[in-house]
């Protein structure tokens, strides 16, 4: 569910690696954690624990439309199965460009790996705000992101009555489709866990030509 109460801030792009983005602007609800999930994601479990049925299971989530994505007489059924499943950096290469659904319509799939800190938490509010999950790889493990805790930090300037505003990512909520049970609810906690430990994100998106 989307609980973001912030108004009248332009997220922009800027400076901070990863996890920071600044801008400036009033109303936002300061200090406190907001979450954004990604709504109606079917729930998926892996055949198995193989990795190549991992990622396939993974990608059939993020892009929840069985015509594009990855089972029989999909568009990226051959695609997605060439993909080596212990690189997102490969996964994004095979999946990029012009696929045809079974039809012979063609679809434009973009997908972009990130490098932890290539990311910052502008790109990632307005990519779930847009009701978009994205893929984690994390201790050599493929997992869903399919939502996002963060929040709005503010510090003013007395003199000339300025605010500068920050927002931190705090938690990223994780899907493990290895599992169906009380295992596949996961959570990484940047105050806890282990950031070198992360090894990239993918964002993939599929629109019609």
């Amino acid at each position: 569910m989307t609980k973001l109460r912030s108004r009248g801030c332009v997220l922009t792009k800027l400076v901070v690696p990863y996890f920071a983005l600044c801008c400036f602007g009033y109303g936002q609800v300061l200090n406190q954690d907001q979450e954004i999930q990604v709504h109606d994601l079917p729930s998926l479990m892996a055949r198995s624990h193989d990795r190549s049925e991992v990622l396939l299971t993974s990608l059939d989530t993020v892009f929840h439309d069985r015509e594009i994505c990855c089972g029989k007489d999909s568009a990226l059924e051959d695609s997605a199965g060439a993909a080596d499943p212990r690189s997102l950096k490969d996964v994004a290469s095979k999946l990029q460009g012009r696929h045809l659904l079974s039809d012979g319509r063609p679809v434009m799939v973009t997908a972009t790996y990130l490098t932890p800190d290539a990311v910052n938490s502008g790109l990632l509010v307005t990519w779930f705000l847009n009701q978009h999950a994205a893929l984690m790889q994390w201790n050599s493990h493929i997992y869903v992101v399919h939502g996002i805790v963060y929040m709005w930090i503010a510090s003013g300037d007395a003199t000339s009555g300025s605010m500068t505003q920050m927002t931190v990512i705090h938690k990223f909520l994780l899907w493990d489709t290895r599992y169906s049970d009380s295992r596949r609810e996961v959570v990484f906690n940047r105050d806890s866990d282990d950031l070198s430990k992360v090894q990239g994100f993918l964002f993939v998106e599929a629109k019609p030509q």
